[in-house]
């Protein structure tokens, strides 16, 4: 996993199926000011999040589109611009070839 993301102990990972596990994973090494629009992004895509009075962000993630989503979410306010150009070039690729 990530090191932008800490699972929680003694929760396990899910994957799609409705009633599989429920994973809250810890957001971290995010500045403090990204951690807030995070959390207002998921807020918006409707994934439950919430923040603690240390900063933390912590989400609930209930399936893989979940998870996909988070990763997405973290990357656009973490991500470099090469990264972030780097990934979309090869969604291009991918587009041209599929």
């Amino acid at each position: 996993m990530s090191p932008l993301f800490r699972p929680q102990a003694g929760i396990s990972h899910t994957d799609d199926q409705p009633d599989a596990n429920i994973a809250v994973i810890d957001v971290v090494s995010v500045p403090r000011v990204d951690r807030w629009r995070i959390y207002h992004r998921l807020q918006e895509l409707k994934i439950p999040c919430w923040c603690l009075p240390d900063g933390s962000l912590h989400v609930k993630v209930q399936n893989g589109t979940g998870a996909l989503l988070l990763r997405s979410v973290v990357q656009q306010f973490v991500a470099s611009r090469p990264e972030m150009v780097n990934w979309l070039e090869r969604c291009w690729d991918a587009d041209r070839m599929g």
